[in-house]
């Protein structure tokens, strides 16, 4: 009779905190519908911008956080099921809103390829440490406002640094305090799996 303690669980590279949970085709469908209903749940805790037609809102923060997640694919499938039903008029966008003609909707298109960026950043180890966290964090964001600055300029008829000045500046710090948070919980969420064997 062996006294050995069990040997910690080894995490294989490519690996993202979903894939811990066992594999199967009900899992993946549960993680792409929970994951759009998070980012949907986030989107409603929002406050309006004075001089923006973009609030605030906890939305950017779960699609990140659910890319890093699930990983490029499933977050990918996540924020397009987010978007499409959206689109549909599911009322989950910032403010209880839906459909594709309000001016912060290229925020959405934006989330989506930063979901799959993160995503696939993800599995390269890019959420195990504060600091690969953190640029992690800021390249999800800097591509939501590579997609989302631009189409509220097309859709408000706003020079482009009127919309940088409406739709990015007034969300610098807040990102900021958003990436502080995934800095703490992604590594610290994998320090605790990597304690259970």
């Amino acid at each position: 009779m062996s006294t050995a303690a069990a040997p910690a669980r080894t995490l294989r590279a490519g690996t993202v905190l979903a894939d811990l949970i066992p594999s199967s085709r009900a899992r993946d469908i549960a993680l792409v519908v929970g994951g759009a209903a998070l980012t949907g749940l986030a989107a409603q805790l929002s406050v309006p911008v004075p001089g923006s037609p973009v609030p605030v809102s906890g939305q950017t923060f779960a699609a990140l956080l659910v890319g890093t997640a699930l990983g490029a694919r499933r977050g990918f499938l996540a924020l397009a099921l987010y978007a499409v039903a959206g689109m549909a008029g599911v009322p989950w966008f910032a403010e209880a809103s839906s459909g594709y003609g309000m001016p912060s909707f290229g925020y959405v298109l934006g989330m989506l390829l930063a979901a799959t960026v993160v995503g696939s950043l993800a599995r390269r180890g890019a959420d195990r440490s504060v600091l690969r966290t953190a640029g992690t964090m800021a390249l999800g964001s800097a591509i939501i406002y590579a997609v989302g600055v631009p189409y509220l300029a097309l859709a408000t008829g706003m020079t482009f640094g009127q919309a940088v000045a409406a739709g990015l500046t007034p969300f610098l710090i807040g990102d900021a305090l958003k990436a502080a948070l995934a800095m703490g919980a992604l590594p610290t969420a994998w320090k605790l799996v990597g304690r259970k064997g």
